[in-house]
């Protein structure tokens, strides 16, 4: 198998470490691992391209590449030059530092990164590292992560379902704020809400009178619906939530059809 390697955190981030270890044990002996990541973190950019400027391209080392870009550059650099020769035949996106469930999902460069993968035909995966008390401070806090990745990726290649939409899936995959032997098991759930908990933003001057402005998020250890991923991951559980690029809110449609 041949895997390509991407993250939001940039290329020096010890989540893409991970990352490429669980694709090394996923190609096995025969197979390849690639990397192109953001030179520099971008975390956040959700699904943006450097559609109005070029990006630099630099070879760090064999089947190792950083792109001054966001994950889907990344994910495009690869494809279309860096293994235009040779396509991947899996996208993996991570792992990121924190959860990317419930509205984080909206935001998020890894999530990105994924999503460029299933527009560009190739079946992708986000993996994403929930964090709290439990697993801050643990030596690795990506054990979760590392112990269970690989096996969570397999079982959701021999399951995958046949696409028969417009839109290729994607996959967004939370591993819960625990270490790794506390890890219960797995859950397939859809995107949760934080009630009341948004990003917001608050001003802050400088000592020269200019005035900044700083993104915050909400409170990460709020749970969310039964059956969603943020309470899925709070209770113990990895988190798997299918989904795909199309955002139309098909639920809608037919209480829409008056105004035709």
């Amino acid at each position: 198998m041949r895997i390509l390697v991407t993250n939001d955190d940039g290329i020096s981030a010890p989540g893409l470490a991970v990352l490429e270890a669980i694709g090394a044990d996923l190609a096995g002996s025969d197979g390849e691992v690639w990397t192109v990541a953001p030179a520099f973190e971008q975390s956040g950019v959700g699904h943006c391209i450097s559609y109005t400027h070029p990006s630099i391209l630099s070879e760090l080392g064999p089947r190792r590449f950083a792109a001054e870009g966001s994950p889907a550059d990344c994910v495009l650099a690869a494809l279309h030059v860096v293994m235009k020769d040779h396509r991947p035949d899996l996208v993996l996106s991570g792992v990121n530092r924190g959860n990317n469930s419930a509205e984080n999902a909206l935001y998020s460069g890894t999530l990105g990164g994924a999503m460029e993968g299933a527009l560009q035909g190739v079946p992708a995966m986000a993996l994403s590292q929930y964090f709290g008390s439990e697993n801050r401070d643990l030596d690795n806090p990506f054990e979760a992560a590392r112990q269970h990745g690989a096996d969570v990726v397999r079982k959701l290649l021999a399951a995958q379902p046949a696409n028969n939409q417009p839109y290729g899936l994607f996959y967004n995959i939370n591993f819960p704020p625990v270490a790794a032997s506390d890890v219960k098991g797995t859950r397939v759930t859809t995107q949760g809400c934080r009630e009341g908990k948004r990003f917001s933003a608050q001003e802050q001057f400088s000592p020269n009178g200019k005035r900044f402005i700083w993104v915050k998020g909400g409170d990460q250890q709020v749970t969310t619906a039964p059956g969603t991923d943020a309470a899925a991951n709070l209770a113990g559980f990895i988190s798997v939530t299918p989904m795909r690029a199309d955002l139309t809110a098909h639920d809608t449609l037919e209480a829409l059809k008056a105004i035709e």
